[in-house]
């Protein structure tokens, strides 16, 4: 379905066409935009055609502008057409036009565009070492990845979600050991002192309990580096299972678990460098020593080195530890590859704001490895900041004093956090505030939204007490033409928004938008049911007026079956009844 701004920007390119005599599809290969004036005063939307015109045209933007309005303020879709230096047309759209997009979103059973046919996209996200619970800094990308995901899915993309597990390494090792000291402890040894990559977590003395209970005290006798696979493994797959259900508790199952340590062993990492030699892009040499810091044992040794600056990267990357093991970043490699050759030609990663680093050399990989074939796309996630009481809680997942993702739904529920975490662009910090979450009030976006949803069915409950009978999925009668208040025009604008808003979300991966949009809307229904109540000509029941009636109650309905979109998408509940 057309929405109102691709509307408008088919009646800009055939006045052009007309104007100007240039080809149509021309005019389209200009990408010009058709948006929201920053000024609401300015108009309903405006567009920057005039600027990109000014080159194919040899004149300025004013002047183009200047024939491009007189051309348009013809047409009876528009009450208003003005121009905006530099070279802005702004248009004040004509209510019928508005009436007529509410009309079709009421009919069309797809409220959401269809924007691709099965591309393939894998989405990794969360990719928490299993080294612990999950805590509050790996919420934000959890639910970002999985609304993103959704976003992409229900919008015709062929979507993978999928986790990476880190079990493989130094980090797993010190796991193993941590939970070894644990069952000394258990069986009755006495440890005098804990190596300093200890993890102090009590969450570790159950996972040690589990396997004494499973294997009693024999392994004292044993020499440790006999049994530490198995701790290891047995650690791992205890932690993984935590972290799934943790990620149960929000809604979010992934569709795959790979293994780190299953690549290592069925050799993809050898596999994957040797593509790279056959293409001429491994070699032996120096790297000059970090910048910017100093480190005491850093000293210069001929490594292998991946030629990551050909394709722009600051420097070459090793790919090999002077032990012979592989480094992260060539592990990393031959995990996004083995993706792409799983069938996914564009690879999305949710990560942390310090792996910022981590993009470029990564990017740089992808590239050489599929020839240019597979796109590759970083979102960073900012860390969120606890407030409690007015004061910041601390984490530290080395001293084991940090609050779980578990204890966080647990506190304040499911929708409260994937709303919240979603409300803030994810490359600004967040503030979650446990008090402020939990508010009934317009202070709380989760809350103001739902509320709009559940005071709309509320309206459409009490047609039964006034006696009313309507087809409300029948709109072919309905005079829309009678919405034409301010509030009532408000409203409309902000829903025949909701298509556009999803398009930006998708093709600029920014999952907030819809969050902000859902408040936006809702704050938009909030003014009118306020309004009804200073001008009684404004309710939504009018048993004198039926036929105002039920043009109002087609504009909720859009309304409400807007929001229940919306908060799907999220993965948030849409409740009839607020509790």
């Amino acid at each position: 379905m057309e929405n109102i701004y691709q509307h408008v920007q088919s009646i800009v390119v055939n006045a052009c066409a007309e104007e100007f005599r240039l080809d149509k599809q021309e005019i389209d290969q200009l990408h010009f935009v058709v948006e929201k004036p920053k000024d609401a005063t300015n108009g309903d939307l405006s567009t920057n055609i005039c600027l990109l015109l000014s080159k194919v045209l040899n004149d300025n933007p004013i002047s183009i502008a200047d024939k491009l309005s007189q051309k348009l303020s013809g047409n009876k879709e528009f009450d208003k057409v003005t121009v905006a230096k530099p070279g802005f047309i702004n248009f004040l759209i004509n209510s019928s036009l508005l009436h007529d997009f509410l009309k079709e979103t009421l009919s069309s059973k797809e409220i959401l565009p269809k924007l691709s046919e099965n591309e393939t996209i894998n989405v990794e996200y969360v990719s928490a070492n299993p080294t612990g619970p999950l805590h509050v800094g790996h919420c934000r990308g959890a639910v970002f990845g999985d609304v993103l995901a959704s976003l992409l899915e229900k919008t015709g993309y062929k979507v993978t979600r999928e986790y990476y597990v880190n079990d493989a390494g130094v980090q797993i090792n010190h796991l193993a050991n941590s939970v070894v000291i644990r069952y000394r402890e258990l069986c009755g040894e006495k440890i005098e002192e804990y190596p300093e990559e200890f993890y102090p977590g009590e969450y570790l003395i159950e996972i040690a309990q589990d396997f004494k209970d499973q294997h009693g005290t024999d392994f004292l006798s044993k020499n440790k580096d006999n049994y530490l696979e198995q701790i290891k493994s047995y650690s791992v797959d205890a932690l993984l299972s935590v972290i799934k259900s943790d990620l149960a508790k929000l809604s979010i199952n992934q569709d795959l678990f790979v293994s780190e340590k299953d690549l290592v062993q069925q050799d993809k990492i050898t596999t994957t460098i040797e593509i790279l030699k056959k293409h001429d892009l491994i070699y032996e040499g120096i790297l000059e020593p970090p910048k910017g810091k100093q480190i005491d044992d850093w000293e210069p040794r001929e490594q292998m080195l991946f030629k990551s600056s050909k394709f722009g990267d600051e420097v070459d990357r090793p790919l090999q530890k002077s032990n012979g093991e592989w480094t992260y970043f060539a592990n990393d490699m031959a995990y996004h590859f083995d993706k792409y050759q799983r069938g996914s030609k564009h690879l999305i990663d949710i990560l942390g704001a310090d792996h910022g680093g981590y993009v470029k050399r990564m990017n740089a990989a992808i590239e050489a490895l599929t020839e240019g074939d597979a796109k590759y796309s970083v979102k960073l996630c900012q860390m969120v900041k606890l407030i409690s009481n007015g004061k910041p809680l601390k984490m530290s997942k080395r001293s084991g004093d940090f609050v779980t993702l578990s204890e966080m739904v647990d506190q304040v529920g499911s929708d409260s956090i994937r709303f919240m975490m979603l409300y803030r662009k994810n490359e600004a910090p967040l503030e979650f505030d446990f008090q402020k979450v939990t508010e009934q009030s317009k202070d709380n976006p989760v809350f103001y939204v739902q509320y709009a949803h559940a005071r709309i069915s509320s309206v459409l409950r009490k047609l039964d007490e006034y006696k009313l009978k309507f087809n409300l999925s029948d709109f072919k009668e309905c005079k829309f033409n009678l919405l034409n208040s301010d509030h009532e025009l408000d409203l409309i604008k902000k829903i025949l928004d909701w298509n556009s808003v999803i398009i930006t979300s998708v093709n600029l991966y920014e999952p907030h938008r819809i969050a902000y949009y859902l408040y936006e809307l809702a704050s938009s229904f909030h003014s009118l049911w306020n309004q009804g109540k200073i001008d009684t000509k404004l309710k939504f029941i009018n048993e004198e007026d039926l036929d105002v009636t039920y043009a109002r109650l087609s504009l909720i309905i859009a309304t409400q079956k807007t929001i229940k979109s919306g908060l799907d998408l999220l993965g948030v509940s849409a409740p009839n009844e607020m509790q």
